[in-house]
């Protein structure tokens, strides 16, 4: 299994920052995608960032770059995580929402609504607040077109609330961080392992 991993936008998207500038959701995606990528590299998974440019990727790009990997290794064999940093609203000021969600595409299968729901159940058992449209359903149906149009299995993470103030202290502490990124880790070895 193949899993690759989407680190959303770029230095010159925005409005993808918290209220007072400090923290940037393009900065901080890039630093889990390389620990997601690492540690799954560690526990002995095939890994691979599809974005290491430090500027936006339309995602047009990233899509192909999905779908070449999945006719080179069959979509079968290969997962995609898109990793990004909620917002309440884009107003440029502070907001209560706070928490993990894993969101898939109106037209996901089976197969990325399990990954969504194996990421998001560990997120949770992890310590972390996941928000859930109903109480046993872990994943939300949107028109996203990283997981729209990709040919495998795809979830897109939007991980904490870029615009609350405890969720910000929380994606700047390291500790935390790695203990999410555990998380995603024993999700995809979860996922694989059925």
């Amino acid at each position: 299994m193949i899993v690759l991993i989407d680190n959303g936008h770029g230095s010159n998207t925005s409005g993808k920052c918290s209220p007072d500038g400090k923290h940037r959701e393009y900065i901080w995606a890039r630093k889990f995608a390389q620990l997601l990528e690492l540690m799954l590299v560690q526990d002995g998974i095939t890994a691979q960032r599809i974005v290491t440019e430090t500027t936006d990727i339309s995602i047009t790009q990233r899509v192909s770059r999905v779908n070449i990997v999945c006719r080179e290794f069959g979509a079968q064999n290969v997962i995609l995580v898109s990793i990004h940093n909620n917002a309440a609203a884009s107003d440029g000021k502070w907001h209560d929402a706070r928490g993990f969600s894993a969101h898939v595409s109106l037209n996901a299968s089976q197969k990325s609504k399990a990954l969504a729901t194996e990421i998001a159940k560990a997120v949770e058992q992890s310590g972390v607040k996941v928000r859930k449209p109903l109480p046993s359903q872990y994943w939300w149906p949107q028109n996203l077109g990283m997981c729209r149009d990709t040919h495998c299995p795809a979830v897109l993470c939007e991980n904490l609330f870029q615009d609350n103030r405890s969720d910000v202290d929380l994606l700047n502490d390291e500790a935390f961080c790695a203990n999410l990124a555990e998380a995603y880790v024993t999700a995809i070895k979860k996922y694989i392992g059925k």
